[in-house]
């Protein structure tokens, strides 16, 4: 199994449409425009949603090493509202070893425009895929 079928399971990430468009050697990039499912009460992008988008794309990233890895935690600011159009997830690997790592993820609007901010740390498994 590689990286694009172990991913290709999240169910949830499908449901939302987050897309990985790459993933290699601990930095990933993902997708997902903003539908109208993914609008909060007051008419932007519910931050759960755009959460789910940065785990992803941790989960992405992490587990280009062949191990399973698994968020431990995460956090998120979110810098600028959005209320519609796509939104690109980019995480990069700051600390690796061979239990966990850690990893930064920049979320930006189709013009490049800071979106959130989110730090996670995942844990390393003995399994591969």
């Amino acid at each position: 199994m590689n990286i694009r079928e172990l991913l290709g399971k999240d169910r949830f990430a499908a449901l939302l449409g987050i897309e990985l468009l790459e993933a290699s050697n601990g930095r990933a990039k993902s997708k997902m425009e903003i539908r109208d499912e993914h609008l909060n009460g007051v008419g932007i992008a519910q931050g759960g949603a755009i959460f789910t988008l940065a785990d992803f794309t941790i989960a992405a990233a992490a587990n280009t090493h062949g191990n399973i890895a698994i968020v431990v935690n995460a956090n998120i600011s979110f810098i600028k509202a959005v209320e519609k159009g796509m939104l690109y997830a980019e995480a990069v690997e700051s600390s690796k070893n061979l239990k966990t790592g850690t990893y930064n993820v920049r979320i930006t609007n189709a013009n490049g425009e800071l979106i959130a901010e989110s730090h996670g740390m995942v844990y390393r498994k003995k399994e591969t895929f």
